[in-house]
């Protein structure tokens, strides 16, 4: 009776809701493993799970009175990290039969993030050789049992959803040493739990997650800054909504609108709102020059392009509008000239107040931008990203990464780049962390003033970016980062020792691609391997084809919910091709040569494309340059292919170093123990290398360079 009243006051209060298959918790031995946001979580488990189940939990945990209470009608075992006898209990427990409630992170989260993994919710899988069911608790997060403070704003009566997740097991390593088996078992439990917190993502668009963003942490939140102002979620979703409107009017449903933008609050709005008008936003490249935006509008079928005369003006991009001449050029300070007294009523009256009954009937699967890739080694194609993708890909990163309302991101990577959007702009915008927005990564000293007065947690760039941040921020700049993240080329290890010297601060290189929305993998503070990028993101399937020459690895390819739609090709304009590749549809063949060690981190060797066949044996470009390196340090340097006449394929290896010749590549070679092939046949000199606005290496400028230079009997080092 009293367990009944106790179920109806706590269903009336937080509106409890248990989701998922419940009979599995019936099923033979069985370990319940849940997040932890608060106190609260334990009795909430032990009352709505419909089992006979007992919960361990910490002696921490039952400092409230309120939670005491519902814990005496709740079998119970108090952990004691002193004594290993409440392990034996719970032992026994599983053995028996009865299901166990467990909270591998230990104490409720301080952060609303997945945290440390204790090993001791692993082994009692393993010893009792138990099914492990996840479960996911949210809402207990917004209670005043959390104990995350007031990190999140609190609410009165927050909706909890207990959510039951399909049962696992673990692996059986028995032939492991005993320390190496638990830390083995530890990170199998810690990718379960991953898994959990990315499965249990809503399924919604852009747009509702923005107005959901607002909903949890107050629409008066501060929650982005530009190089004009502070912007609230409430200015953010009004600046959407009229922005939408406005792009409605020049653009009819389904559209691909360009967008030619800066880093500025203005573009973000544009796109949010665009996509919740179901006109798609295509971020074009305002760096690739003339002939790449025309490409890009072909390929996408652009008929519109919403710009800025300023910024035309500023960016000097006379002669990329001027080549765009079948495209309508649309300017921003024009449009909102358009924004009638009918339309002020309709945002101020109707949409500010209803903003989801008045963008009802979107779906997820549609396109929510499109994107070109870099155009490094080819034609840019565009990357069609659904609001699924783009959002799966945001729970991707949030179940491997620690981030919260008490960070602050520093985006300073143009918006178009797949990296800079998801990673850098909609992950905080969408999760409550705050975000500065600067319009070019190209001030090497103002970024690190800025990382300093802003007081940024997290910041990104590419290798070359940090390399240049690092040698002119002082040592101080960014005391108050906690996670540096580095993507879209190969970090250079001398960018990562440098970073660990002068700030104290460990890399995290990730990689992905623009067509998985884009992170595949990512070394995290948690799981991290140096030489790698990390593991593969919950939720990616990935397979190695071998590739003929290579020992190790082979071709990655990969499939899930981040993947895009399709591509559209300029050979083929406004034509969606879906993704496939050799393993079937649905699949992404990444073109890169890459080897997965037995505890999942992944180890690039270098593109398919860049890899050269001398004298009969495969050589990585990659590994040119690693030797380059090797032999200079502080200069930049990257290899492309030549034909020769008579030899076939032949390395050329571009260096800012002056001195650099083929002697001192020669010994760097021996010193790492690589193949004479791998050592540049031919040493160009250059003051800088080419390089995408993006920050990465463009190979199509230096392949055209070799042949020039070779042509012109370019000098051999």
């Amino acid at each position: 009776m009293v367990i009944q009243l106790l179920r109806f006051v706590l269903r009336l209060v937080y509106r409890v809701r248990v989701e998922g298959d419940v009979s599995q918790l019936r099923d033979g031995r069985v370990l319940v493993v849940a997040n932890h946001d608060s106190s609260l979580d334990g009795a909430l488990l032990g009352l709505f799970l419909p089992v006979d189940i007992t919960v361990a939990v910490a002696g921490d945990g039952m400092r409230s009175p309120l939670v005491r209470l519902l814990m005496r009608w709740v079998p119970h075992v108090i952990l004691d990290p002193r004594s290993p006898l409440t392990l034996k209990r719970l032992i026994r427990l599983v053995e028996r039969g009865q299901p166990v409630v467990v909270f591998p992170q230990g104490p409720a989260t301080a952060t609303g993030s997945l945290t440390k993994i204790y090993d001791s919710a692993a082994v009692i899988a393993a010893h009792c050789n138990a099914r492990i069911v996840p479960v996911r608790i949210t809402g207990t997060l917004y209670t005043g049992f959390a104990a995350v403070g007031g990190l999140f704003p609190k609410r009165r009566f927050p909706r909890v959803t207990i959510r039951i997740l399909p049962a696992e097991r673990l692996p059986a390593p028995t032939a492991l040493p005993g320390k190496q088996r638990r830390r083995l078992l530890a990170d199998a439990l810690l990718r379960i739990m991953q898994d959990m917190m990315f499965a249990s993502r809503p399924a919604r668009t852009l747009f509702t997650a923005l107005l959901d963003a607002a909903a949890v942490h107050g629409r008066r939140t501060r929650i982005m800054e530009d190089t004009q102002r502070e912007h609230t979620y409430g200015d953010l979703v009004k600046a959407s909504l009229a922005l939408g409107r406005l792009g409605a009017k020049v653009a009819g449903e389904g559209e691909i609108v360009g967008v030619l933008m800066p880093n500025l609050a203005a573009t973000v709005a544009l796109l949010l709102g665009l996509g919740a008008m179901r006109r798609i936003p295509a971020l074009l490249n305002y760096t690739a020059g003339p002939d790449a935006l025309r490409s890009a509008c072909i390929a996408a079928g652009i008929k519109t392009v919403v710009t800025s005369r300023r910024f035309v003006e500023v960016a000097r991009l006379a002669s990329s509008i001027a080549a765009l001449s079948t495209v309508r050029i649309v300017y921003l300070e024009d449009l909102r000239a358009r924004f009638g007294l009918l339309d002020k009523l309709w945002l101020i009256g109707w949409a500010l107040w209803r903003p989801r009954a008045a963008m009802r009937g979107r779906d997820p699967e549609e396109t929510a931008v499109v994107l070109f890739t870099s155009g490094s080694e080819a034609r840019p194609k565009g990357v069609a990203l659904s609001h699924r993708a783009l959002l799966a890909n945001i729970a991707q990163m949030g179940a491997v990464i620690d981030f919260g309302p008490n960070d602050k991101f520093l985006s300073s990577l143009p918006l178009y780049h797949a990296y800079s959007l998801t990673a850098c702009i909609l992950l905080p915008l969408l999760s409550g962390a705050r975000l500065y927005l600067y319009t070019t990564p190209l001030h090497y000293h103002v970024i690190p003033e800025l990382a300093y007065t802003r007081g940024c947690t997290y910041i990104f760039g590419t290798s070359t970016f940090l390399a240049h941040y690092a040698r002119q921020a002082h040592p101080y700049d960014f005391h108050k980062a906690r996670v540096v993240v580095s993507g879209a080329e190969k970090l250079n290890p001398e960018v990562a020792g440098l970073w660990l010297g002068k700030f104290g601060l460990r890399i995290m290189e990730g990689y992905g691609a623009t067509e998985c929305a884009p992170v595949l993998s990512l070394n995290t503070p948690l799981l991290y391997r140096p030489g790698t990028v990390g593991r593969l993101l919950p939720g990616i399937e990935h397979r190695l084809v071998p590739l003929a020459g290579i020992a190790r690895g082979g071709v990655l390819h990969v499939r899930g919910p981040n993947l895009m739609r399709g591509y559209y090709l300029y050979e083929n304009p406004e034509v969606l091709r879906p993704p496939g590749s050799e393993l079937g549809e649905g699949w992404y063949n990444t073109g890169d040569v890459v080897d997965v060690d037995d505890e999942g981190f992944v180890t690039i060797h270098g593109r398919v494309k860049r890899f050269a066949k001398i004298a009969g044996e495969m050589v990585s470009l990659e590994v040119v340059e690693h030797i380059a390196y090797h032999a200079s340090r502080g200069y930049q340097h990257a290899a492309t292919l030549e034909l020769a006449s008579q030899a076939g394929e032949s390395t050329v290896l571009f260096t800012t170093d002056p001195r650099l010749d083929r002697i001192a590549l020669q010994k760097a070679a021996r010193e790492l123990g690589a193949q004479d092939l791998a050592v540049a046949r031919r040493v160009v000199h250059v003051a800088t290398l080419p390089l995408l606005g993006s920050g990465k290496t463009d190979y199509v400028t230096l392949k055209s360079l070799a042949g020039d230079n070779a042509a012109g009997g370019g000098r051999r080092g």
